[in-house]
């Protein structure tokens, strides 16, 4: 298991440098000069190339690469060009934010898809099945930011239940907290984005149950008289891999994928971050938040790959 660990550790090295190669050429690759969101259109030359050498931008590419790659092994993801604050002061919490709001919707989507594949698998052919699937593919279908609306009219206007925008009481510049306020501005967000997920889940689920169902050994182990709840576990546990693959997945999706229902519900994450920064062309906070989500993408897939492991031994032989 170690020299396996160790192994899939060296695989993302060269996955988080890519990354990092990406992200540091992103601020390149945008339309128009990097520059122009803090030099006016009437800088005179002097202060143009002051500005260049203030931010690096008077050295060769390589150079500039290695020189950024180095103030971020050091935490030091430079300086945002609209709030002239740390990139990291900006990330961080939006990152923490985003983090408490996917945790939510991947504990609710989880649950909720785990438990109807597993009531359609066992039930496959069913009225029953057919009911969950077609639940499934309607959330599947169903667009977050589109539900996440009707979720604010609901009950926001019309029953005044929940808050419709920001951290409640708090507004939206804050860190996330286990307060009520927070608590309460978490539900909407977190129900509009756990519907995708759960019908994604359910869908897989049920198929993969289905399928483990019509093996061999299953019906082996109901010869041998072993009770219901023992072949249950034993199915379960053959489908273990297939839903933790799926599962990290939209762990990781949730992280990255939430800009829409963020800018809805005006939650201070990663998502509204970057729908800000993109708008501001605040590039070196559009670069820092993208290297956080994909560095985020990579390790999590690491931990997924890990935790399979626990389940199904043949992948460290594959």
């Amino acid at each position: 298991m170690f020299v396996y660990f160790l192994r899939r550790l060296l695989y993302t090295v060269p996955i988080a440098i890519g990354v990092s190669v990406f992200c540091f050429a992103l601020i390149h690759l945008a339309p128009g000069d990097p520059l122009s969101a803090v030099l006016p259109e009437s800088a005179n030359p002097q202060l143009v190339a002051e500005v260049r050498a203030a931010y690096g931008f008077d050295h060769s590419l390589p150079e500039q690469y290695l020189k950024w790659l180095g103030h971020v092994l050091t935490g030091d993801f430079g300086q945002s060009t609209v709030t002239r604050r740390p990139v990291l002061d900006e990330v961080a919490p939006a990152v923490v934010n985003t983090f408490a709001l996917a945790a939510a919707a991947t504990l609710l989507g989880m649950s909720a898809g785990l438990l109807l594949g597993l009531v359609a698998g066992f039930r496959s052919g069913s009225t029953l099945d057919r009911a969950v699937t077609t639940v499934a593919v309607t959330g599947v279908s169903i667009p977050h930011y589109w539900l996440g609306m009707v979720l604010v009219v609901v009950f926001s206007v019309n029953l005044g239940l929940l808050p419709a925008m920001g951290m409640g009481s708090q507004g939206a510049d804050t860190t996330f907290s286990l307060s009520a306020d927070s608590l309460r501005a978490l539900v909407l967000p977190a129900i509009a984005m756990a519907v995708i997920p759960a019908g994604i889940v359910a869908r897989t689920v049920r198929s993969t149950v289905a399928e483990v169902r019509k093996r061999e050994f299953v019906q082996t182990l109901h010869a041998k008289g072993l009770p219901p709840f023992g072949v249950f576990v034993h199915i379960v546990k053959n489908a273990a891999p297939t839903v933790l693959a799926i599962a990290g997945l939209q762990l990781a999706q949730l992280l990255g994928g939430s800009i829409l229902v963020e800018t809805v519900f005006s939650w201070p994450g990663t998502g509204f971050l970057l729908n800000t920064a993109i708008f501001t062309r605040d590039l070196p906070v559009l670069q820092g938040t993208i290297l956080v989500l994909s560095m985020f993408f990579v390790f999590i897939n690491l931990a997924v790959d890990l935790v399979q492991t626990m389940f199904d031994p043949r992948i460290k032989r594959s």
